[in-house]
């Protein structure tokens, strides 16, 4: 097992076995037996397939035409290794991953197939970059000679954070120090004094005690504007073989995001992120109202804003190619499950 992967099982139990079957596909072909799909993920809820998987009676080709397995990560960078090395389906990659799998890994076969997580969307939230209220850090400009926590070196939030201190004339491993530190260690980090700011993500930007300490420097939003932050990506070759199968789990995949995004579902919903992040209900009421990030209810990601965050990557000195997103995306099957939903 490589570093930074935490394989937890969220959905292929004993259908496992059942892949050597053979079923039929939709043009009543022979095929062989359900597609196994790795998926990755990094924090609920800003990550899809945990909570999918979480609710099998909504999934109505699981065990049929694919089975699904959530393989957990610390950050978006180690999924590329992942994806490079056989050993996801599907990963989640933030703007900034995306860009680095393409230009340093030559992953020219990747493609973006669907939404996950939009971040500084209009009505919805934002990552935050914290300091201690009480503390001497009172601007950007201050952070000089500081140490920063970010959560892996290249992910979304580490590069929005490298960008807003460049706008200070600031930059990485001269006039600051970046520390690794996974997300719900960034409290700590920054109580202890480990860390003059913090990277905080939902949900623990949301922590009431880390709150308490607390007060928001800068947000993503206020570095990027609005952020693709991670979409699903697979590879060509992948999709190729086995498109219809990803049409009916993207399938299952909306239809499990429009019932977490329903005001009338809010109650369970909640209850299964909770669980999921082994924290009281109360502390995840947030989930899924204006204060959390935007699912798109069809799973569309937002190429427009991809292509921006992609061009200030660029700009900031953070990629050196342009890259045009629409050469690498393929929404056609989550719109053909979209539409399949009506």
């Amino acid at each position: 097992m490589k570093p930074g992967i935490d394989r937890r099982n969220f959905g292929l139990g004993g259908l496992a076995a059942s892949a050597a079957l053979v079923t039929r596909d939709r043009t009543g072909f022979a095929q062989a037996g359900p597609v196994k799909i790795r998926v990755g993920w990094v924090v609920v809820p800003a990550s899809t397939a945990p909570l999918v998987l979480a609710k099998k009676e909504l999934l109505n080709h699981f065990g049929h035409s694919y089975i699904a397995e959530a393989i957990h990560f610390e950050g978006t960078p180690p999924v590329i290794t992942a994806l490079a090395a056989g050993e996801l389906e599907i990963g989640p990659l933030a703007f900034s991953s995306f860009g680095l799998a393409i230009q340093n890994a030559r992953m020219t076969d990747l493609r973006v197939i669907c939404d996950e997580i939009q971040d500084g969307v209009p009505g919805h939230g934002t990552n935050e970059f914290m300091v201690l209220k009480d503390g001497p850090i009172k601007t950007v400009a201050d952070l000089k000679g500081k140490v920063l926590a970010t959560n892996v070196e290249g992910s979304a939030v580490d590069i929005a954070m490298r960008a807003m201190l460049r706008r200070s004339s600031l930059e990485a491993n001269k006039d600051y120090t970046i520390v690794e530190a996974p997300f719900p260690a960034m409290r700590a980090m920054l109580a202890e004094k480990k860390a003059d700011l913090i990277s905080a993500v939902p949900p623990f930007s949301l922590d009431p005690d880390l709150r308490a300490m607390a007060r928001t420097l800068f947000t993503q939003k206020d570095a990027f504007g609005i952020t693709q932050l991670t979409m699903w990506t697979a590879r060509t070759p992948f999709i190729e073989k086995n498109r219809a199968a990803l049409v009916d789990f993207l399938e299952d995949v909306v239809r499990a995001i429009r019932w977490y995004t329903d005001p009338k579902n809010h109650e369970e919903a909640v209850a299964i992120v909770a669980s999921l992040n082994k924290a009281p209900v109360a502390r995840m009421e947030w989930a899924f109202t204006s204060r959390d990030q935007y699912h798109d209810p069809n799973g569309v990601p937002n190429l427009k804003a991809l292509q921006s965050n992609l061009q200030q990557q660029k700009q900031v000195g953070l990629l050196s190619e342009d890259i045009d997103v629409k050469t690498y995306s393929d929404l056609s099957m989550v719109e053909e499950a979209a539409k399949r939903l009506g």
